[in-house]
Order: C-alpha cells, then sequence, then structure tokens
C-alpha cells in the first residue's frame, strides 16, 4: 500500500465535507459499535493470539468498553456538536459570543500493542465523533488485530477511515506527510521521535506514555479493607494484562511495619488467583520477554524477591514476582516495568511517599489506599500526575466523565468521553455584533479622557461609564 496515494485519497474525502454533518458521524458510529458486536469472536481470537488473553479480560478491557465508548458519544454526539454561547460583559452590547467546535482535519492516530484493539478504536471514536478523517496505524507487535483491524474497517467504515499495516518503516513514511494532528500511545522513546517529525509541519500531538504508576498503601487496621485492598492492587497488576498497561501499578509504597503484613495477603492472592494458566496474559513479544527478565539479571535486584521470579522462555510466561526494596537506581526502579513484576519499597511513615513522587517523574496515575482524609488532601495538593484515583486502581480509564491522560513525561493530551471530542476539535470563536451602537471612545485620536474611559470598561466600572457616556462630548 502507498502511503502517499493512501494519505491522498483521505484528504480528498474530507475535502468533500462529508465528515462534518452529523448524520455522518452518527453513522460511522454506529457501524464500529457492528463490528464490535459482529466480530466479537475474531477480535477474541486476535488478541488471544498476540498476547494470549483470555476472552472474559478481552471483553472487560477492550470489547465491552469499547461500545460503551461508543454508545456515551452517539448518546453525546448532538449536544457536543452544538456551539457554546459565551459570557460577554455589558459593556460591550450588543454582541454575542459563543465557540463553535470544528474539525482538525486528518489525523494519524498510532495504537500500541498491549490493548491493540481498544488502544486503536478509543481515540478513532473521538476523531470520528468531531468529524475528521482518520488514517490508523495500530502496532506491528500485534500482528493478528492489525490485520483484523485493516480487514474489517474497510468493511464498516467509509474511505474517510483508512488502516495502514507496517513496522517502524511504514511509520517513519507516515511522519514524512503533513497531518492536522497525531494522537499517539506508546513509549516516551518513540514519542520523542513522533514530537520531532510532527515539529517540521507544526502539527499538534498528542502522547499517551504512560509512566511508573506507583500506589502508596497505608497501614489499614481493618482486616476487611486490607483484602479489598490486595484484591484490587493484584488485579491491577497480574490481572490486567500480566502488568503490561501503563496504568498498572507499577510499585507500592508501605511502611516499614505493615510491609511483612502485605505481602503474606498478596502470597495468598497470587496462589488463590494468578496461578492458573489461564489467568495471565503472556509476555507480547519476544524482544519484551528479553527486557523483563534482565531486571533480574541484575544480582542487586535478584536477591530482593521475596516470591516468583520464575518465567519460560519457550511460551513467554512470567510469574507473578514480589521484590522487596530492590536498589532505586536499578532499572526496574528507574524504567517502567510493564510487567509481572511488583516492588516493593518501605518508608518510615506513609507521609514520606509524598516527596519520594515529587523528587521522580510525573507518573500516569498515583493510586492511593488510604482511610486519612488528611493523606488524600496532601496527595491531592502536593504531587502531580495525570490523575489520582483512591482506593482503587485503574477503574478511572472507564469513566467516560473523566479525562485520561498524563502531564510530564507521562505525556499530554485528554482523552475519553467528551475529552476525546475536543481533543480532535478545533474550537473556533465566533463573535457577533451589529452597527447600532458606535463607541468613538476607542478610537485615536487619543486623550486622558479616553483613557478614564477604557479604565472603567476594563474594570467592569459600569456606573462610571455610564457618567462619561451621559457627559462625554464628541
Amino acid at each position: 500500500m502507498e502511503v502517499k496515494r493512501v494519505v491522498e485519497e483521505v484528504r480528498e474525502a474530507y475535502a468533500t465535507g462529508i465528515t462534518r454533518s452529523y448524520s455522518w458521524r452518527k453513522s460511522q458510529l454506529t457501524a464500529l459499535k457492528h463490528l464490535l458486536i459482529h466480530k466479537e469472536d475474531q477480535i477474541y481470537h486476535a488478541l488471544k493470539h498476540d498476547i494470549g488473553k483470555h476472552r472474559v479480560e478481552a471483553y472487560r478491557d477492550e470489547v465491552g468498553l469499547m461500545i460503551k465508548s461508543v454508545d456515551y458519544a452517539l448518546w453525546n454526539l448532538k449536544k457536543w456538536m452544538q456551539p457554546k454561547k459565551v459570557d460577554v460583559p455589558l459593556v460591550c452590547f450588543p454582541t454575542s459570543g459563543e465557540v463553535v467546535p470544528e474539525p482538525l482535519g486528518v489525523v494519524l492516530i498510532f495504537s500500541s500493542w498491549n490493548f491493540p484493539i481498544g488502544l486503536s478504536l478509543e481515540p478513532l471514536v473521538g476523531a470520528v465523533a468531531a468529524g475528521n478523517a482518520v488514517v490508523l496505524k495500530p502496532s506491528e507487535l500485534a500482528p493478528a488485530s492489525s490485520n483484523f483491524l485493516a480487514t474489517n474497517i474497510p468493511k464498516y467504515l467509509e474511505k474517510t477511515v483508512r488502516v495502514v499495516e507496517g513496522g517502524p518503516h511504514m511509520g517513519e513514511q507516515l511522519l514524512e506527510h503533513k497531518w492536522d494532528k497525531i494522537f499517539f500511545t506508546g513509549s516516551s522513546r518513540v514519542g520523542r521521535i513522533i514530537m520531532a517529525a510532527a515539529a517540521k509541519h507544526l502539527t499538534p500531538v498528542s502522547l499517551e506514555l504512560g509512566g511508573k504508576c506507583p500506589a502508596i498503601i497505608d497501614t489499614l487496621t481493618s482486616e476487611r479493607d486490607i483484602r479489598v485492598t490486595i484484591n484490587r492492587v493484584a488485579a491491577a497488576k497480574w490481572g490486567l494484562c500480566s502488568g503490561q498497561a501503563c496504568i498498572a501499578i507499577d510499585y507500592l509504597l508501605v511502611e516499614e511495619n505493615f510491609a511483612p503484613l502485605l505481602i503474606d495477603f498478596l502470597k495468598a492472592k497470587i496462589k488463590k488467583t494468578y496461578l492458573e494458566p489461564e489467568t495471565l496474559a503472556r509476555i507480547a513479544h519476544k524482544q519484551h520477554f528479553q527486557r523483563l527478565s534482565n531486571f533480574l539479571k541484575d544480582p542487586a535486584v535478584a536477591v530482593s524477591v521475596v516470591h516468583g521470579g520464575s518465567f519460560n522462555a519457550e511460551n513467554m510466561s512470567f510469574e507473578p514476582t514480589i521484590l522487596l526494596n530492590p536498589p532505586l537506581d536499578s532499572e526496574i526502579m528507574t524504567d517502567e516495568i510493564f510487567g509481572p513484576m511488583l516492588p516493593i519499597i518501605t518508608l518510615k511513615k506513609i507521609e514520606d511517599s509524598i516527596e519520594f513522587l515529587k523528587a521522580r517523574p510525573k507518573p500516569l496515575a498515583i493510586y492511593a489506599f488510604t482511610t486519612n482524609e488528611k493523606l488524600k488532601s496532601k496527595i491531592i495538593e502536593e504531587t502531580s500526575s495525570g490523575g489520582i484515583c483512591f482506593n482503587d486502581a485503574v477503574v478511572q480509564f472507564a469513566l467516560d466523565g473523566l479525562p485520561f491522560g498524563g502531564t510530564g513525561e507521562s505525556g499530554f493530551g485528554k482523552y475519553h468521553g467528551k475529552f476525546s471530542f475536543d481533543e480532535f476539535s478545533n474550537g473556533k470563536a465566533i463573535l457577533r455584533r451589529n452597527f447600532l451602537i458606535e463607541v468613538s471612545v476607542r478610537y485615536p485620536p487619543w486623550n486622558e479622557r479616553k483613557l478614564q474611559f477604557i479604565r472603567h470598561v476594563y474594570n467592569f466600572n459600569y456606573f462610571g461609564i455610564l457618567r462619561m457616556l451621559l457627559g462625554f462630548k464628541r
């Protein structure tokens, strides 16, 4: 497939204006929902092939989640497309102002291999809802999912949405062209390449990069609270694509005296739930498997393993692994893990977690399990991250009413729900006036009286404005 021709065809389709109408956007979103429903079993097969996901996990995190996202966009699309009135000062009468959302144009979406269906279609929903034409490049590291999208999207959506398959070379070719927006999900290393290429054309970019998402575990006194915490922590590490997710818990911060109890509960949870072969997704590809296994080849890290640590190169499976206080300068504590290894870092007191996080790059998410309201307030006020989730983890991703995205090194740009629509829209400012009233004070020649009038305007001093208007001599 010649990239230049694909880009030209998509631009020609967009230039017809077909994507701007409500009926077109609705029809394309409806078709996307039909694709998800009609081809559900094929999606399960592709995800099983690429990453070994159980069909329940696949529905929870990709198929069902995407149907929900499409429905949310369909329910709200007409409202999102409406111009938004803005406040105009009385002194500007007769004037009205509004913001009209318009499509950016032709956008390029790069998706990731860990959620190859969901992370392709979630931004696509926003781009289509906003009236754009789209070129989607799925990850070549999830070949079955990439092929599924390339085969089926043309059957359901019009030629204003195209799928281009290929590896890094194909990505490089795509980046040679001018786009009206680039949306990228992946590593910070590739994100820098995307930004450098986009800068040549001054193309706006959204980067979803992830980062080391910490979970602060306060010393809980209720056994039930501890068990609920363990369920949610384990699910947000080993039950989420074996930790291969940008929002997965990367490491825990706990007080020294609470760590032994926490480890015992985690071990019991692993034994009960996460040792069945069908429960854990496998490591996605050989390069990533080698990267993860290299973490444990560091002798200083290996001695910190308190549970697990075994892996199988033949089927690329990795046992759920717990580490206690690995060196903070080791790769496992400086790089995003993106796998089933869970370091636990102990602190003298849980409040020290705030300074610990402030000394490190801003994560995509901070999780905190605590009943201490003062600690919650300190985390909100004194740390910076893409988002914060208290007493649970990962579920914020599924809430259409919350913006999802990073800050600093974890990326920039927010999407999901209305935020996706806004991310792929230009909020065009519209001001309307008539010829009824004309105040010459806004024009030269200047004098002190005009300066005083302008001061009143900018300070919303309506009494002063009225007095000057009544006494003003032309």
